[in-house]
């Protein structure tokens, strides 16, 4: 209803803590408190009394018989189902190609095409990991050969 949050109640806690004092806060939050519930209570009874002139006035057998005539509708044939599936059809039809028309022989080509560009695309991967490979070795191997094993020097001073 007034979309309150913690911290508004916190604040309102402690402006009605000055206000008020502490020794009539608790008779002040029970006053307001017997306000809340009345207003619930009427709030209640309004809906309640709207809920019974809508059930005088039939409201209640109309969408009885809509909830009724939809949940036919829906158990019967799904329209979205079978407008999806039309649609599935018809794009599968255009999908289907005949290999011996320019449109097929183009698509033929074009899907050749794209496997030589993968293929070659992979031989350049391979043969760079490769070199790479091979120049990690070789600055391993040089650095073990920068770095003999020199003997340790001791330190004479006590």
């Amino acid at each position: 209803m007034f979309d309150l949050g913690m911290p508004e109640l916190l604040v309102i806690g402690v402006v009605a803590l000055i206000v008020v004092g502490p020794k009539d806060l608790p008779v002040l939050f029970r006053r307001v408190g017997q306000f809340v519930g009345k207003a619930k209570g009427m709030a209640r009874e309004f809906s309640s009394a709207m809920n019974q002139a809508a059930d005088q006035a039939g409201v209640k057998d109309v969408t009885d018989s809509l909830k009724s005539a939809t949940d036919g509708l829906n158990k019967a044939a799904n329209p979205v189902k079978s407008a999806s599936d039309a649609i599935r059809e018809h794009a599968k039809s255009m999908t289907d190609i005949d290999p011996e028309s320019e449109t097929g022989k183009l698509s033929a080509e074009r899907a050749e095409a794209a496997r030589k560009i993968r293929e070659a695309t992979t031989a350049k991967a391979e043969a760079r990991i490769a070199k790479e490979k091979e120049a990690a070795e070789a600055a391993a191997a040089a650095a073990e050969v920068e770095t003999p094993d020199a003997p340790a020097e001791k330190d004479d001073k006590v």
